[in-house]
């Protein structure tokens, strides 16, 4: 049975590989998983990992995103009590709702790029939380 390419649909036969090494990316931070097997489009490259090379790929991509989840939180958690916020405070600064920060902290949510990038800017600029808070 042919393999059709799920990318460009190409009807070439997608040719098996095995062994193979792969890099997972997420947000600057890389890991390297090795002895990857499944199937390539010769057209345009397109590759699908079999079951097991596949969850090994996934596994490897959300260590990635619990680790930057762990390290934001742990930025912001820093800078609001720098800032001398309660999780509440500090939620309301960002327009969250109630235990946003506490999910944040937790690494159970990624904060958006615009929370952590305001939460940056107050820790260079701590005198402009009293402007925020009357805002």
């Amino acid at each position: 049975m042919k393999r059709v390419c799920v990318n460009c649909e190409d009807q070439n036969d997608m040719q098996a590989f095995s062994g193979e090494t792969h890099t997972v990316e997420f947000r600057g931070a890389s890991a390297v998983v090795k002895n990857l097997s499944g199937f390539r489009c010769p057209s345009c490259g397109e590759v699908e990992f079999d079951e097991e090379s596949a969850e090994r790929y996934a596994e490897a991509g959300d260590a990635l995103v619990m680790a930057a989840r762990a390290e934001a939180g742990s930025e912001l958690r820093r800078i609001r009590r720098k800032l001398g916020l309660n999780q509440v405070e500090a939620s309301r600064l960002t327009g969250g709702g109630h235990n946003a920060f506490s999910r944040y902290e937790t690494g159970k949510v990624t904060p958006t790029p615009a929370v952590i990038n305001l939460f940056r800017l107050l820790d260079r600029h701590p005198e402009e939380v009293d402007r925020l808070k009357r805002a």
